[in-house]
């Protein structure tokens, strides 16, 4: 459906100005269906993004620091999320023998699971983007790397 018809507007400034809201109301449109299709598992999409970040240093610890720095939100409190994955024994925290002021989060073997769980069903691989060739995911891709490119 196009943008105007969604948000009921029929006429935009310029083109930037509609690309602009287009992008804005189809980024909270994706999150709107990641979240619902996280539900089910009894994850949050930050709850998802860190797994998803723990997953890809497994076996090695990770920092709240480093959490921080890979988030898709930059805005979500990265401690808060790890004291629920904590409370569901999804991850595990311990001080880190190095130094001792730092923490070491992992993820568990039920933290996996649950991952391979959730691409099994194919949330993963919903959202929308299934609308396009390859083709136009890689030149989607290309544009919105050309957008956070400082001039």
């Amino acid at each position: 459906m196009r943008i105007e018809d969604e948000i009921k507007q029929p006429i935009f400034r310029d083109e930037f100005q509609k690309a602009h809201i287009n992008l804005l109301y189809t980024a909270g449109w994706l999150q709107l269906r990641q979240a619902a299709a996280f539900k089910p598992f009894g994850l949050t999409l930050p709850q998802f993004n860190i797994l998803r970040i723990l997953r890809g240093q497994h076996p090695l610890p990770a920092t709240v620091a480093l959490l921080i720095d890979r988030m898709l939100d930059k805005t979500s409190n990265a401690s808060r999320i790890v004291d629920r994955l904590e409370e569901k024994q999804l991850v595990t925290r311990t001080v880190c023998p190095a130094n001792r002021r730092a923490v070491d989060i992992r993820i568990t073997k039920a933290g996996l699971d649950l991952l391979d769980r959730i691409e099994e069903a194919g949330v993963t691989k919903s959202g929308g983007m299934n609308q396009l060739t390859a083709e136009e995911v890689h030149q989607l891709n290309t544009l919105l790397d050309k957008i956070r490119t400082e001039e």
